[in-house]
This record gives C-alpha cells, sequence and structure tokens, in this order.
C-alpha cells in the first residue's frame, strides 16, 4: 500500500526524519467517483498503534463500499497536540484530494479505537473550520469530521475514568490542570458534534465503559444523533472481533447506522 505523507516537508513539532516522526495516511480506496470514506486511528495507548485495527478494519469498510484511510499519527514521546494536529491534517488533506481519492468531501467520518478512539472523539469535538487566510489552500478547509465511530474509547482524562497510560503519553506526567479538562471529550460535546457510533464492553477491564457512557451522554444531552452498543462480556481492544462470538456483530451494527446515514453504496 502507498503511504502518503500529510507533510511532505516534515511534520511541525518533529523531532526527526524517521517514519514515526511523519504522520501518514494509508489509502484503501473503491472504485468509482464521490464515495464516502472513513480515516481509521488505530489504538495503542498513544505510545504504539496496533495494527489489526488498521487495515483490517479498512478492508471491511471496502466490502461496504466505503474507502478508508489508515492514519500514522504520533505516539509517545509526542505529546498533544501533535496527534490531534495529525488527524485534522488528514481530514483536510483528504476533503482536498477529494477528487483524486474518488471521494465526497461531505461524507468523510473518523474512527478510532480506544486510545484511537480518543483521538477521533477529539477531532470531532476540538475541530475547526479552516484558516482562510493561510498561504496553503488545503489548510483553509474545515478540520470537522462529519460522522463519529468510536470503538471502545477512552473519552475522559479525569481521574477513575480515564485509562491513566494513554493519559500520561498524551500529557505527561503533571499536565497543567485545565488540560485535561479540555481534553476530556465528554466536557466538549456541542449540538455541533458530529452524529456518533460507540460501543463498548461493560467489563472492559483496561477502559471503563463509562468512557462511552459519558460522551453518549453529552451528545444526548445536546440532542446530538447517537448509536450506543454495550456489550455484557468482551476484553479490550478485539479489534473486528472475528473470533468473539457475543460482540462481534458490532460490524453488522455499525454497517447498519452507516447505510442510515448514506455511506454505503446501494
Amino acid at each position: 500500500m502507498e503511504t502518503l505523507l500529510l507533510w511532505p516537508e516534515g511534520a511541525p513539532g518533529a523531532l526527526g526524519t524517521s517514519d514515526e516522526d511523519q504522520p501518514a495516511i494509508t489509502p484503501y480506496l473503491v472504485e468509482g467517483k464521490q464515495n464516502a470514506a472513513v480515516v481509521i486511528c488505530p489504538g495503542g495507548g498513544y505510545a504504539m498503534r496496533a495494527d489489526h485495527e488498521g487495515g483490517p478494519v479498512a478492508e471491511w469498510l471496502n466490502t461496504l463500499g466505503i474507502s478508508a484511510f489508515v492514519l500514522r499519527y504520533r505516539v509517545a514521546p509526542y505529546k498533544y497536540p501533535c496527534a490531534l494536529q495529525d488527524a485534522q491534517r488528514a481530514l483536510r488533506t483528504i476533503r482536498f484530494r477529494a477528487d483524486e481519492f474518488g471521494i465526497d468531501p461531505d461524507r468523510l467520518a473518523i474512527l478510532g479505537f480506544s486510545a484511537g478512539g480518543h483521538l477521533a472523539s477529539a477531532a470531532g469535538v476540538l475541530y475547526d473550520l479552516g484558516n482562510a487566510d493561510h498561504p496553503e489552500p488545503l489548510e483553509r478547509l474545515s478540520s470537522r469530521p462529519d460522522r463519529l465511530i468510536l470503538c471502545y474509547p477512552v473519552i475522559s482524562m479525569t481521574e477513575g475514568v480515564t485509562h491513566q497510560g494513554s493519559k500520561e503519553n498524551l500529557l505527561g506526567a503533571s499536565p497543567d490542570e485545565q488540560l485535561p479538562l479540555r481534553l476530556s471529550s465528554e466536557f466538549q460535546v456541542s449540538a455541533e458534534t458530529p452524529p456518533t457510533f460507540l460501543w463498548h464492553t461493560s467489563d472492559d477491564a483496561s477502559v471503563p465503559v463509562e468512557n462511552s457512557l459519558l460522551f453518549a451522554a453529552g451528545l444526548s444531552r445536546h440532542r446530538v444523533p447517537f448509536d450506543l452498543h454495550i456489550y455484557s462480556h468482551g476484553i479490550h481492544g478485539i479489534g473486528l472481533g472475528a473470533d468473539e462470538p457475543h460482540t462481534r456483530t458490532w460490524t453488522d451494527a455499525c454497517a447498519s447506522w452507516l447505510e442510515l446515514n448514506g455511506y454505503t453504496k446501494a
């Protein structure tokens, strides 16, 4: 698969020139024009990116007639806001190159697992509409995703709810007291937050189910449409979950939701 650097001349704040210093997207395109698309953020506690939550998920989306882009975002030692900058840049880049990719720029979702779910949620609540005066044309485009798909996501940075490893990798051991509040996506939900699909297991031993419940509660307060699927049992990090009889139906539920939202091909 071809990998496309998001900043060919070097990312802002880059510490070197290795692959880990160069955020990128790997396209998985379906034939045709004006296809819906999804940016995929694999999980990994902001320390790494899990392969099984990347390419295989893109291939599943392709079976639904949806193009996908796996995001290589920066992880530790990089701290906030690097990963969010990477996600925003990916969304802008895909919109800017929509004709080339055969993408409908108004049907561009972002999907994330675990810490990648935190990144996807942050992209959905901390977006901007572009800088009209920026000399680079793609930076004039909106970074708002049109839909969110959050899979056993880290949502909160608050004590007792967050995943501590993700928090420390993203914010450091002693962040400014306001930063965890800003990066707790449940507090940033508004009426403009994109419609969202969430799923989690109630016995998740790594990322408490309260993360998804808090985000869903915020969506409900602001009357943003959402699907919320809570399964009674399932280990954290199962990705597509093809070998998990109880939770593997999340992909069917998500496919139905994507169809309802006009993302799948007729």
